[in-house]
């Protein structure tokens, strides 16, 4: 998956508009501007598509944690240079303020059963020997099923 996918999935599960998308990037301390945005959002095949970087996808997922849970205090913490599906995974989960139960009633919605101890390895550091890669697929998946939990809260 690109960052421009996710972008346009996290924008469509919780209904963001381009203010509110704006102001989740200021949130982390970066300044875009409407026309970015949109470019952001276009179909790769659009001639005015532009390309979302890992620091701002980074900085966007960041400013979403500090919507949801409110910024800390001090200096706030760097964007990632280099992002992973594993990154993109923990920052959703640590903005959402979702436990392991709540991930799995997610993939649940997404049709994918899955156990607390199979999540865990995709919240371990990439050295340690019960690590697992975070694939397109299981990302896929999770952002389908938050759509399914936001976008349609009676379900």
């Amino acid at each position: 998956m690109t960052n421009n996918d996710i972008l346009r999935r996290i924008r469509y599960t919780f209904d963001f508009d381009d203010s509110k998308m704006i102001s989740l990037f200021g949130l982390a301390d970066l300044e875009v501007t409407r026309g970015e945005i949109s470019d952001w959002l276009k179909k790769e095949d659009d001639p005015a598509f532009q390309k979302c970087t890992d620091i701002q996808m980074a900085t966007f997922l960041n400013g979403l944690i500090n919507d949801r849970r409110g910024k800390k205090e001090g200096p706030q913490p760097k964007p990632e240079q280099r992002l992973t599906n594993n990154i993109i995974f923990k920052k959703l989960r640590i903005a959402l303020n979702l436990k392991d139960e709540d991930i799995v009633e997610i993939l649940v919605l997404a049709n994918l059963r899955v156990s607390k101890h199979e999540l865990s390895a995709f919240f371990r550091k990439p050295g340690n020997k019960h690590y697992r890669a975070c694939h397109d697929q299981f990302l896929r998946n999770f952002l389908t099923g938050l759509q399914i939990k936001y976008r349609n809260p009676s379900a």
